[in-house]
């Protein structure tokens, strides 16, 4: 594993020194986890919102719906 180096101010410290009781093996495992939640949540986050743009510029075009509608209404089930 790789290691850094970085600075919590004082409520994150006091929260990490509770791995134990927040059921983490150590700190490395508890901060481990919280990079990926972390990570995941950005990455949902940029999924809606690229899904809302293309939405957007679905809702503008006159010609994708009707190709779109046509193909989703052939789609197998």
């Amino acid at each position: 594993m790789l290691q850094a180096k970085f600075s919590l101010d004082k409520p994150q410290h006091r929260f990490i020194q509770q791995y134990r009781d927040l059921g983490f093996k150590d700190k490395s495992q508890m901060v481990r986890v919280a990079l990926d939640r972390l990570s995941n949540d950005l990455e949902q986050q940029r999924l809606r919102e690229s899904a809302a743009l293309y939405a957007e510029v679905h809702a503008q075009d006159t010609e994708t719906p009707e190709w779109s509608d046509d193909v989703v209404a052939k789609w197998p089930e």
